[in-house]
């Protein structure tokens, strides 16, 4: 079996931001997580992130607040979207 993106989807906000999401479907976990997913999930702009989500070999899943890194507990890919989205919409000011 070859990887299959599940999703791809990025969105060039009017304030220079950008969001950008994607999941991809492997055959078998990346090393250091349980799933068989590999997702980056990106806000920030060119150059610079301000959020991030991913599961980088080695390191399993996790995100980036900022310039702070740390572990994050992976269950779905709704929830995985779903915390992001909230993440970002935090950093942005939105409710």
């Amino acid at each position: 079996m070859k990887a299959t993106r599940l999703l791809y989807d990025r969105t060039d906000l009017p304030d220079g931001g950008i969001i950008e999401m994607v999941i991809w479907q492997v055959p078998t976990p990346v090393w250091g997580s349980a799933h068989s997913l590999k997702y980056s999930l990106f806000y920030g702009r060119a150059g610079a992130r301000l959020i991030g989500y991913d599961n980088e070999r080695g390191k399993g899943d996790h995100r980036h607040i900022g310039e702070r890194e740390e572990p994050y507990l992976f269950s779905t890919v709704e929830a995985l979207v779903a915390d992001f989205i909230a993440d970002v919409a935090r950093e942005r000011g939105e409710k």
